[in-house]
């Protein structure tokens, strides 16, 4: 076990046996995952190009911001960056498990990203799921390089930031941490889940209104995506209460808790 200091005299502790069983659980869901990635996120080639164009200028100062942020808050907190690259691998991980939804052109699964919000904050949550669909879209055709911004929109930013607003308005309101963090997981996914319907109708609809479109491809969504929020805000609200547990020093470094608040 290795252990360093951070630049405020804290403590982290690398476990190298547990971050290669990390490495070796993302080969392998790559590799199963592998075989069903044609329809995976928004899937190569659906949107015309002038809504890649668009997707992308939205995305891209979020991207920018996250950038921003990841230096500031690495340079304050030397254990902030394996964090981050848990946390990226987490989400990789995470949006791995594809269900196929074939009336939409693309698949359901988990996003992780709602998680990735309420700890590490929505700006760098951002960044954390462009690498991670970056990745899928480059090596294992989960979605597509000409959707990627579309789909960082749907996923990195809508569930990013959707996760954090819901999760720090239902602490204020003295929800406990676990049912804020289920809540946060939950909406951040179904809220993915309504951008990228938005997303797709917008983009292949042609001269058909929008509307029918729209409500078609959510539906469409439902059977899939209404037990996969809940389990994502199980999930969520398992690693939060967990961590409050465990380590809720670790949740003080990230202002999610006040230090000496114990009870979830």
């Amino acid at each position: 076990m290795m252990e360093r200091h951070t630049a405020h005299g804290a403590r982290f502790r690398a476990k190298p046996g547990k971050a290669f069983a990390v490495l070796l659980l993302t080969a392998h869901c790559s590799l199963f995952a592998a075989s069903d990635a044609h329809a995976m996120h928004i899937s190569e080639g659906i949107l015309p190009v002038g809504w890649v164009l668009f997707w992308f200028a939205v995305a891209g100062p979020f991207i920018a911001y996250g950038l921003y942020r990841l230096k500031g808050r690495s340079a304050a907190d030397l254990s902030f960056k394996p964090l981050v690259g848990l946390m990226a691998a987490v989400v990789f991980i995470i949006s791995c498990m594809p269900v196929p939804v074939i009336t939409a052109g693309t698949c359901s699964h988990p996003c992780g990203t709602g998680m990735s919000g309420v700890l590490l904050g929505p700006a760098i949550s951002v960044l954390v799921a462009s690498v991670a669909l970056l990745i899928q879209a480059l090596f294992l055709s989960h979605g597509g390089v000409t959707t990627l911004g579309a789909n960082i929109v749907s996923m990195g930013i809508v569930g990013s930031y959707t996760g954090y607003i819901v999760f720090r308005t239902l602490r204020g309101l003295r929800v406990t941490i676990g049912v804020a963090a289920f809540v946060a997981g939950l909406l951040a996914d179904w809220a993915t889940y309504l951008m990228t319907s938005i997303e797709l109708a917008e983009g292949i609809r042609g001269n058909a209104p929008f509307l029918p479109l729209f409500w078609k491809l959510l539906v469409a969504f439902v059977p899939t995506q209404l037990p996969i929020g809940i389990l994502e805000g199980a999930m969520t609200a398992g690693m939060l209460v967990l961590l409050h547990k465990k380590r809720p020093d670790l949740l003080v470094r990230l202002c999610i808790i006040k230090s000496g608040e114990t009870c979830a």
